[in-house]
């Protein structure tokens, strides 16, 4: 298994935002986040970080 765990970038800072991704997707200055769990989160930013070794994908705001 691949999963990975969202961060977001808060006042300089990382805060984890969900657990267990399988499933990201970019569109239109959004990012869909889809866990294990069937939990779906919508993000408004950009990944800045994606690293499968790392299991961390990394999340900046507008």
């Amino acid at each position: 298994m691949c999963e990975v765990n969202a961060y977001i970038v808060k006042d300089g800072k990382e805060e984890l935002y969900l657990e267990n991704v399988n499933v990201a997707k970019s569109e239109e200055g959004k990012v869909f986040l889809k866990n294990l769990f069937g939990e779906q989160k919508v993000f408004e930013g950009v990944i800045t970080e994606f690293s499968l070794p790392g299991h961390r994908i990394v999340l900046e705001g507008k």
